[in-house]
This record gives structure tokens, sequence and C-alpha cells, in this order.
């Protein structure tokens, strides 16, 4: 899917290169009077900031913004060289936060997302062909296998319930992000939904992340930050990878779980933790909890109803791969030029994905797929591709 509009902020030319895989028109602006001047005269779909400019920065926008107040933002960070986390600004009030520049995938679901909030209340020709029900093409849960459809149920008796935590088992790329943000939607839908890959930051840096800190509470934490806990408010917090947390920061995520309250890293004070907390792992838990790897108190409290994810090749949900074939040849934007030029694959080529493994599941089925059509000439992609 491809936004009409977007504004960029600054001349950054490789944040301008990012935006153009999913947009018409770019529209770039210099300054904060610029940016305003631009969203009232083109109405854009998207705003995208360098992460240089700031948390204040966005915080000025959104009070000068009185024309657009629906207009979604986005943060472009700079990997582990950012100079503030994406807690910071997403409390300040943007919408999205790429990495760093590289990170064209999660652009493109980020494009397509706002695409579809746009069109909501318009026909969707398309939205049947692909999702098992409401619930799922919200979250773009491409699928209607029994695997698909026993773990929608799944989602379903857990959101109408008071379980928390929850816990999502599967292995690498089969969606159990879709799954958490699944069960926010139900249970609060208008409440923050945050995310934290618990393999991707130090064992400090976590700490801070999700806790947050007090001002001098360490050598550079010149200003008080907000946790994701606390930003998390009446939403959901998505624990990614949860097996890969430090065994001491296990000890007080134990904790937040039995009282419902924290404190900042360096604080003394009380704070109640009032969000779903969603963890998830693609090991076996009571596996890492026999190789002394994972505290045995957290696993059983994590424990509850867990939420098991087949993987693509399972007898139960191979019958999704032609539907998800599908699905990521109309809105994938790896090449713009081929835009739904490709409209499907051979049934040699459907049989040739059905037998393949997919150790890496949906994740790699898509790369797959866009590869193909990278190296695609014809209208159909066959074994050749």
């Amino acid at each position: 899917m491809i936004l009409n509009g977007v504004i960029t902020i600054g001349k950054d030319a490789e944040i301008q290169q990012l935006a153009r895989q999913v947009c018409k028109e770019i529209f770039a602006a210099d300054d904060l009077n610029e940016t305003i001047d631009l969203t009232r005269r083109v109405d854009p779909d998207l705003i995208i900031f360098d992460h240089y400019l700031g948390p204040d920065y966005i915080a000025e926008f959104i009070r000068a913004n009185d024309t657009n107040a629906d207009v979604h933002t986005l943060v472009v960070g700079d990997g582990d060289n950012s100079i503030h986390s994406p807690a910071q600004f997403m409390e300040m009030g943007a919408h999205y936060y790429l990495h760093d520049k590289q990170d064209h995938h999660r652009l493109r679901e980020i494009a397509t997302q706002i695409k579809n909030t746009l069109e909501t209340g318009a026909p969707n020709a398309d939205k049947d062909d692909f999702f098992a029900d409401e619930l799922a093409a919200s979250v773009f849960m491409v699928g209607k296998s029994k695997a698909t459809l026993d773990t929608l149920k799944m989602i379903k008796l857990v959101s109408s319930s008071q379980c928390n935590p929850v816990l999502v088992v599967g292995e690498t790329g089969t969606g159990k992000e879709l799954v958490a943000k699944a069960i926010h939607t139900q249970r609060s839908p208008n409440e923050p939904f945050v995310a934290v890959n618990c393999a991707a930051l130090t064992a400090n840096l976590l700490e801070s992340e999700l806790f947050g800190h007090v001002k001098g509470s360490f050598t550079s934490a010149d200003r008080e930050k907000t946790g994701l806990l606390e930003l998390a408010g009446n939403g959901a917090i998505f624990l990614d990878e949860i097996s890969e947390m430090p065994m001491d920061l296990q000890a007080k995520l134990l904790r937040v779980l039995q009282e419902k309250t924290f404190r900042k890293v360096g604080g003394t004070k009380e704070l109640s933790c009032n969000a779903t907390i969603i963890a998830s792992s693609n090991r076996s838990l009571i596996n890492e909890v026999q190789a002394n790897r994972f505290r045995r108190d957290l696993y059983y409290r994590l424990n509850i109803f867990p939420i098991t994810i087949s993987p693509l090749i399972s007898p139960d949900r191979k019958n999704d791969i032609p539907l998800l074939t599908k699905y990521f040849l109309k809105t994938s934007m790896i090449c713009p030029g081929k835009t739904n030029k490709i409209t499907s694959a051979t049934k040699l080529a459907i049989e040739s994905l059905q037998d393949h493994n997919w150790p890496g599941n949906v994740r790699e089925l898509r790369n797959t797929i866009e590869r193909a059509i990278l190296l695609e000439t014809t209208n159909k992609i066959g074994l050749s591709s």
C-alpha cells in the first residue's frame, strides 16, 4: 500500500529515500513553522522526524498543529547511537519509531497500518480474502487455517478474562507480536501498546527502559525518565524474547507481577503498574529453567494460560502459505515499479513453498516472496524466481 503524502523534517537524504518507498509525494520541511504550514496545505498521511530533533520538537509540533490532529508521526532513530530512547518520543506523542534508517520492513508495515486506518469504514473487497475475522484484520494476522483459528480462539478467551500476565510461545517469525497486539486490541484498544525486545538491550539499559530512572541515579542520568511500564498506563507492554532477560532483572519483574508496583531506578516512590504484561519466547522456558537460565518462580507466574503459535510447517498451519503468498504479493513495496503487476504464483511454485521447512516461518516466507518479486520478469512468480 502507498501513502499519498509524507512530510520529512530536515534535509537528510537517507530519510527522504526511506520515505520514497511508501509514498507518492514527499514534502521536505526545515523547521517547525514550515512543518505546520505544509501540514495545513497538503494534509499528509505521515510526518517523519529525525531523532536528532529530540522529543521536545514532537511535543511542540503536536501543540502547534491545530488543523490535523489525527496526522501520524514517525521518528527515525540511529540504531544504538540514538540520543533519545523510543519511550521518550512516545511519551511526547509520537505514534511510531524506527530503530534506524535501514528498517525498511517495519516502515512498510507502518504504512500499511496507516493506510488501513485511513480507509476504516470503507469497503475492502480484499479483507475477507486474507483474514479469518475482524480481529485478525485489525492486526494483519493473515490466515484461515485450523492453527490460525485456534490461535484466535485462545486470544479471545484470554482477552475476555483477567489473565495477567500473558505468555505467548512460538518459533522465530511465527507472529508473536501480532498475537500481543490482538490481545491489546481486544482489551484496551484506546490505550498505549509499547514493546521492548529483551535481547536487544544491555541489562542496565533494559532496566532503565522498563522502569525509568530519576535524575542523578547514575552518571548519564541528566534528566528523569519515564519507563515503559509507566508509559503503558492501562494498555499493554510486550516483553519480546523474555528468555533473554538477565536473572537479576527477572527478579524485579517478578515483583511487578506479584505486587503490581515498581520503583524507578534510583527512586523511592512506589508506582502502580496497571498494564497487561504480555511476554513472549521462542525458546522452551521450562528448558531454560532446568538450565538455570530462567527463574522457576517467574516461569510459573507467567505460565497461567500460554498461547502457543504453530510453526508455518505445521500440518494445521501449512494451508495458510498460499494465502500469505498472495497477501505479500499484494502488499509488498520492495519494488514500487512492480506494485500490483505480479499478481500470483504458479501452482508448482506454491507446492514448492508448501514443501519447504521454513525455519524462519512467516518472516522467512515474506523475505522469500520479496526476493522473488525482485527477480520475476512476468506477472506470475514461478519456480525460477
